[in-house]
């Protein structure tokens, strides 16, 4: 039986410090690469959490060494220098999409049979313009399960026989998902030739591009490109900086930051700054936007209500195309509803293939609680709510929908959330941390 957690209303302003894990994203960014690069790299401030332990697990399946200590947020990587130390190996996953994308081009540079396999939800996300991709670039990739399947809804168990990745020219669509490119991107210098990478449809998540590339050039790689329409990598090596610091997950951040607009006061996020290379550290703009003050330290930021201590935060409803945060999407919706005006998301369709139909998923939770929301193709519409209706929140194994649900508990009495466990994909203390609200 799938448990649930009883969040209790917080009864006063905030007047809290937290402090949250390292990136995911960075994390597993710097894993394939430190996989790829000459050396050793020990990262620090690592994130362990299940998304990043099924990276690592598959990297020692692959026979690199990998040594974790989660006790001081360290992960060391024996670099392979460009070679995948087995001639074989099966991995599997779970729901980690990012690990799911990146070993797939990462793959094609061993020399031997692979397989790539994850849960069920993952063998219902697409990966086949990845897939094609790389076949345009002389991979050979086959599905285990989906032989007559049309290559754009291609999903994994895939089939890898990998003699190198011959390089060359290919098209990618950008529009689906960012992380397509950014498996490609780092892949591409260990190819047979240089890689000439087109974008089609355009590039949706820009900034997760961005952070491959940042991780990508502090590695010793360089990419020579034309705004988001072309990237081309020429042949070259990762050299490993030997310790690399991983910054504190924005994404994971977003969820305190967005605290005091829901609950009033002050709260401060210890181990972050503006300076970040995510994209979500953006969401604080939106914050902003609706009423709440940020404030920057050297390494923290806090927010601020938009209203005096002692009373409800009274927020204004935005509209706003979250097209390059996605991930935020959840947050925001969490807090709409107690916005004085409707509040518009747009831009988000990617989010359809992520851990759930996110875009569904809030919608039906929201309306579940009372909340008036109408449903988009590629976003919501969400009106203000004057009384939360006590219910408990699906959250469809997605860490995402089980964090940001859990702010309308902040506020409104009687909100439960399903199946807490699921957030140990990305911030296996979540509840800990939110715990500390209630301590000032």
């Amino acid at each position: 039986m799938t448990h649930s957690l009883s969040i209790s209303p917080v009864i006063h302003p905030l007047q809290a410090r937290v402090r949250v894990p390292g990136s995911k994203s960075l994390t597993n960014r710097a894993l394939s690469i430190a996989a790829l690069a000459d050396g050793e790299t020990t990262l620090t401030e690592a994130l362990f959490s299940d998304d990043s332990q099924y990276f690592a697990a598959a990297l020692t399946r692959l026979g690199f060494s990998v040594v974790l200590d989660p006790s001081a947020a360290r992960m060391t990587v024996g670099g392979g220098g460009g070679r995948l130390p087995s001639a074989r190996a099966d991995l599997f996953v779970g729901n980690a999409g990012t690990a799911a994308r990146f070993l797939t081009a990462l793959l094609t540079l061993g020399h031997g049979e692979y397989t790539l396999d994850g849960d069920e939800r993952m063998r219902q996300r697409p990966i086949g313009d990845l897939v094609e991709a790389l076949r345009q670039l002389g991979a050979n990739i086959t599905p285990l399960m989906q032989e007559t399947v049309q290559p754009a809804a291609l999903c994994p168990p895939l089939r890898i026989l990998a003699s190198g990745l011959p390089g060359g020219s290919a098209a990618v669509a950008g529009n689906l998902s960012s992380q397509y490119l950014s498996a490609l991107l780092m892949a591409a210098p260990y190819a047979q030739k240089p890689v000439d990478l087109t974008i089609l449809h355009g590039l949706s998540s820009k900034p997760y591009v961005e952070m491959t590339l940042a991780v990508m050039a502090d590695f010793g790689v360089t990419v020579e490109r034309d705004g988001c329409e072309r990237f081309f990598i020429p042949s070259q090596r990762y050299r490993s900086p030997g310790q690399y610091a991983i910054e504190s997950d924005a994404s994971a951040a977003s969820y305190f930051f967005a605290a005091p607009a829901v609950c009033g006061g002050v709260l401060r996020v210890e181990n972050i700054t503006r300076r970040s290379r995510q994209g979500d550290i953006a969401f604080l703009d939106i914050l902003a936007q609706m009423g709440c003050t940020v404030t920057e330290g050297d390494s923290w930021i806090e927010v601020a209500a938009p209203s005096s201590l002692g009373t409800p935060p009274v927020l204004r409803g935005v509209e706003v195309d979250l097209g390059d945060i996605p991930d935020t999407a959840q947050t925001l919706a969490a807090i709409a509803p107690f916005a004085s005006t409707p509040t518009h998301i747009y831009g988000i369709a990617s989010a359809r293939l992520k851990e759930t139909d996110r875009i569904a998923g809030m919608a039906a939770e929201l309306s579940r609680l009372g909340v008036s929301v109408t449903e988009h193709s590629d976003g919501l519409t969400i009106q203000p709510c004057a009384a939360i209706r006590p219910a408990l929140v699906q959250t469809y194994n997605d860490h995402r929908m089980a964090m940001a649900f859990s702010l309308l508990g902040l506020r409104a009495p009687g909100v439960s959330i399903e199946n807490p466990a699921c957030v140990s994909k990305t911030f296996p203390r979540f509840f800990d941390v939110l715990g500390m609200l209630y301590g000032g």
